[in-house]
């Protein structure tokens, strides 16, 4: 009885054990109201890359309501931001070769979607970091968290 108990526990963790591998990505929603879906994101230590696939769940164009997602350090976030809005819709409002942006997804419109993927090794444990949408007055509203998990 004893065998078929130690047989059935190791095949249940052996079989449950893809359920408990790290989700290396997330799905985040921007909206039409500068809106996203999600205001904190973890991502696991364990992940080599980690992938965020943002959808414009609105309907108005990217002229009007453009969305995109941007990674830096907290404390780089605010001047990253005012920093972009020269860099205009084409760049996505992004500085061109700015250091501070860990990652970012392109400019999208209503009913659009994009991913960017980064290397985890970038972000330090304890380190606080921001995302947001870098289109003009959007990052005040537009924001959130993202921590490196255990």
């Amino acid at each position: 009885m004893t065998m078929k108990t130690t047989l059935a526990a190791l095949l249940t963790t052996v079989l449950s054990a893809p359920l408990m591998a790290a989700t290396c990505n997330i799905d985040l929603e921007g909206n039409d109201a500068m809106q996203f879906n999600k205001t904190s994101i973890a991502v696991p230590a364990s992940c080599k890359q980690f992938t965020v696939k943002l959808k414009h769940v609105g309907k108005l164009p990217k002229t009007a309501m453009g969305h995109n997602w941007v990674l830096t350090k907290a404390a780089d976030a605010q001047a990253t931001a005012n920093d972009g809005i020269p860099a205009g819709p084409d760049k996505a409002y992004v500085k061109p070769g700015d250091a501070r942006v860990i990652a970012h997804t392109k400019l999208i419109g209503g009913g659009e979607s994009d991913a960017v993927s980064f290397d985890v090794a970038k972000l330090k444990a304890g380190e606080t970091y921001a995302w947001f949408c870098s289109f003009p007055g959007h990052s005040t509203v537009m924001k959130g968290t993202l921590a490196l998990a255990k």
